[in-house]
């Protein structure tokens, strides 16, 4: 089963710079994006076979998250359940037999951090959220999380201490899910693999000289890290200022 997951940063107008191709040439059985920008009727993606679930932002073209799978789901939920109120379109929890596919764009605690509160309040809410679902059945989380949660994850870990996305306290709810019962996919196969980012800034030729940041994940219950075949970060793929990143698994 292969998985993909992208921060399109405005899915309109990635489509205009070849989301369709790579979506297509991927054939990916599920298909995650975030930060969509858009609201309802403001697309049509023709995508044959594949079921569409999306979550939008109350706010326009702001946030918003949308799965694309080839396979039906049990049931489809959006938000974070009774755990915290989403006007931003954030979450989006997929239930299929074996287990539950949770897309999620993490808010980002912004440049002065003065949404930093914000941000580790969400992150209390979908740790608990995410350990009451893995009691029923595995959890796979993928999205922008919005940390960069070692320093072998951003090029530049020493300037960078304390800002957002590399805050000490961002860092360490990363470090708590994990501990929790959940696995960094990515880490997990690669524990030493540095100098490979999902993240660039749109700032001159901060791409071309890698200068980047691991921030998009693929995160699993323990339970299923047997079944990793591989975790991948196509760094090739423009068309954003994220690149997707991919999961194959047994099964």
């Amino acid at each position: 089963m292969k998985l993909i997951s992208w921060n399109v940063n405005g899915l309109r107008a990635c489509v205009q710079k070849g989301f369709l191709d790579y979506f297509h040439e991927m054939g990916a059985d599920i298909f995650c994006v975030q930060e969509t920008k858009l609201q309802e009727g403001q697309i049509d993606l023709n995508l044959e076979n594949y079921n569409q679930y999306w979550n939008y932002a109350a706010k326009k073209g702001y946030s918003g998250t949308a799965v694309f799978t080839k396979i039906k789901p049990i049931s489809v939920s959006y938000g974070l359940g009774e755990h915290m109120e989403d006007h931003e379109g954030r979450a989006i929890t997929l239930e299929f037999p074996s287990f539950y596919l949770v897309n999620v764009y993490t808010p980002n605690s912004q440049r002065d951090l003065a949404r930093l509160s914000y941000r580790l309040e969400w992150e209390d809410n979908i740790r608990n959220y995410l350990l009451e679902l893995d009691k029923v059945k595995p959890v796979i989380l993928c999205g922008d999380l919005n940390v960069a949660h070692q320093e072998i994850d951003l090029k530049n870990y020493k300037t960078n201490r304390g800002n957002s996305g590399f805050t000490d306290e961002e860092r360490e709810k990363m470090t708590r899910l994990l501990d929790s019962g959940f696995v960094d996919s990515f880490r997990y196969l690669y524990p030493d693999k540095g100098d490979v980012y999902s993240w660039w800034s749109y700032m001159n030729k901060v791409r071309e000289r890698n200068i980047g940041w691991r921030i998009d994940y693929f995160i699993l219950s323990k339970g299923l890290s047997s079944s990793i075949i591989d975790s991948q970060i196509h760094t090739e793929i423009m068309g954003s200022d994220h690149c997707p990143v991919c999961l194959e698994l047994n099964g």
